[in-house]
């Protein structure tokens, strides 16, 4: 587990990707990139997936040290109860929180994320959320 100014400074962290290859969106994705941190010291992980048979259903996540999820997106997918009992739709953001991991989400800051139905503008939007640069070029798929 991570204290929660850990988790911050790793999520602010300016991270790259390792492989420069095209990013593949399509129907049924499920694939991880690495990713390093600007100190170089600190590796990360995306997570991309995308449903098969519901196209606008898909997952975003950023991990470090390969399990702790700092930062989920999930678009179209079931709604989301927190500990406390609150229900969140089914397009939501969860964030690292200490002594909660990722089991808190949070609805949508529409300022952040503009069209959650445009999956290759959501995907740019959620690497910039994340600090994530230089992105490869991104193949979206359908839809």
């Amino acid at each position: 587990m991570l204290t929660q100014a850990e988790a911050d400074a790793l999520i602010a962290m300016r991270k790259s990707f390792v492989e420069r290859g095209a990013i593949a969106l399509p129907p049924g994705v499920d694939s991880t990139h690495e990713l390093v941190g600007e100190d170089e010291q600190e590796r990360f992980l995306l997570d991309l997936w995308r449903g098969t048979f519901r196209l606008s259903k898909f997952r975003f996540q950023e991990r470090a040290r390969k399990v702790i999820v700092l930062v989920r997106l999930d678009v179209d997918g079931s709604p989301h109860t927190n500990p406390d009992g609150a229900r969140i739709g089914g397009t939501h953001l969860h964030i690292y929180r200490e002594g909660y991991e990722d089991k808190w989400a949070e609805a949508l800051d529409k300022k952040a994320f503009t069209n959650p139905q445009n999956i290759t503008l959501t995907l740019r939007q959620f690497c910039g959320y994340c600090n994530i640069e230089n992105l490869p070029p991104i193949q979206g798929g359908l839809l």
